[in-house]
């Protein structure tokens, strides 16, 4: 088992207030609905296991299962700051997990600045030597995901997309 991880960064300005956002973005019933590959959430506290699509990587089939400790930062009471990282309960084993947060803040001229960063890292039955190749697919993957994510947030803010 080898180890391969991918990390993707983006920030937009959404033209819907930041309460909206932050609403949608700590449904964990909602979010599966939005968010491409992503099947459920299961929810114990501030402990959130999410149950993904089956995937192939270069022809190794999995279906990630992985569990994130979920912190929100309300701030102002409208929500701030979200972090997860990756928090397998005691004694399991997970071969995949995520790390990253969103960041909301008040753009002056109006709507929300909505910064996110997402790392992934999963564990596949492939040599290390794969590495590139793993790499890019789950790259290209994130960034499709994301996109998709972004178009479907628009849409359910009915926000234009611009």
């Amino acid at each position: 088992m080898s180890r391969f991880s991918a990390t993707t960064e983006s920030e937009a300005v959404v033209a819907a207030e930041r309460s909206r956002i932050w609403a949608v973005l700590t449904d964990p019933v909602l979010l599966p609905q939005l968010t491409p590959l992503l099947k459920k959430i299961e929810t114990d506290g501030e402990h959130w296991r999410w149950h993904l699509v089956g995937l192939s990587v270069l022809g190794v089939g999995i279906s990630p299962v992985f569990t994130e400790k979920m912190t929100f930062d309300t701030g102002d009471g409208d929500g701030h700051r979200i972090d997860y990282t990756h928090a397998p309960p005691r004694g399991a084993r997970e071969s995949t997990g995520a790390e990253g947060w969103y960041v909301l803040t008040d753009e002056p001229g109006g709507g929300t600045r909505l910064a996110i960063s997402l790392g992934l890292s999963v564990e596949l039955p492939l040599p290390r030597l794969a590495a590139p190749a793993v790499n890019a697919v789950m790259k290209e993957t994130m960034q499709r995901m994301g996109d998709r994510f972004s178009a479907n947030l628009l849409r359910h803010l009915g926000v234009p997309a611009r």
